[in-house]
């Protein structure tokens, strides 16, 4: 089983290579103009070193919810908001000249929209040696806070479990943004570096690749997108584009391509949002909105 399962993350590093290390999501997307607060998380070792880059959401100001597979083995952190903070990427220079990704913040972006981070958490993610429940929620506390008009709201613990029957999955619509790789191939990939959404459907809450702790989705079929390498950590919003509420994180596919189905890690889970609380701590866990949906 682990040999077909590849986080999102890694499997950017692997595919990539030396080329542009940027990103989007699949299919029927859209510019995701909707959620500001979305951003693209480039990842550092001790020594300062780039090693990959992940999507996540801001929940507060300085809490940053993210796939833990991407924070863990990570020592620092940095994060940009802008719905296009990868696209003017220059292969030769490595860097894009107008945001600094992913090496600096752009001047005058630093805590606008642009932050950096040394505290990186995971949830206890194993490299999916306990599947089905990896433990792939990460979250990123930033240096700077990021003052937004809107945040990502949390759904409450269990919401999703009701659609876990074969009539709850008809015709429910999920949203994911995020800034991985718009096409994958043995041939060549797409990458647009830009913060994008498209809608998916519910396919399953309670297979052996889900069992209460990932959500299925199947971005297969007209309007509809799915999720890629690089969009790792970024939200699943339940309902449609302006949804801001977030049930799950992505998480990981079954193949290398970016085909098929998608896999989220769920965040309504009330031990998730346990660890989420000792995490951030009592003041900031109260910033964060939760919805009922």
């Amino acid at each position: 089983m682990r040999k077909l399962l590849l986080g999102l993350a890694a499997a950017a590093a692997l595919i990539l290579g030396a080329a542009a290390p940027a990103s989007a999501i699949t299919g029927n997307f859209v510019e995701d103009e909707e959620h500001p607060f979305v951003g693209l998380v480039v990842f550092y070792d001790e020594a300062g070193e780039f090693t990959s880059r992940c999507s996540g959401s801001l929940l507060t100001p300085t809490v940053f919810l993210t796939a833990g597979h991407c924070t863990a083995d990570n020592s620092t952190a940095r994060v940009y908001f802008q719905q296009d903070a990868g696209a003017n990427y220059d292969p030769e220079t490595q860097v894009d000249p107008i945001s600094g990704y992913p090496e600096t913040c752009a001047a005058d972006t630093l805590g606008v929209l642009c932050a950096t981070s040394d505290e990186l958490y995971n949830y206890g993610f194993d490299d999916f040696a306990s599947f089905p429940n990896t433990y792939d929620a990460g979250i990123v506390i930033l240096d700077q806070p990021i003052q937004l008009d809107e945040y990502g709201a949390l759904a409450m613990p269990g919401s999703l479990d009701e659609l876990a029957t074969a009539r709850g999955t008809k015709a429910v619509t999920f949203t994911a943004s995020g800034y991985g790789l718009t096409k994958s191939s043995p041939v060549a990939v797409t990458s647009y570096r830009e913060r994008l959404m498209a809608s998916a459907i519910l396919t399953n809450l309670r297979s052996a690749n889900t069992d209460g702790y990932n959500l299925q989705t199947n971005g297969n079929g007209a309007g509809r997108g799915g999720t890629c390498s690089g969009d790792s950590g970024g939200p699943v919003f339940y309902g449609g584009y302006e949804s801001n509420t977030i049930v799950a994180v992505t998480s990981f596919g079954l193949n290398s391509w970016c085909r098929g189905v998608d896999f989220a890690y769920r965040t309504d889970r009330q031990e998730v949002l346990d660890w989420i609380a000792s995490v951030v701590g009592p003041e900031q866990y109260a910033q964060i909105d939760f919805v009922t949906i």
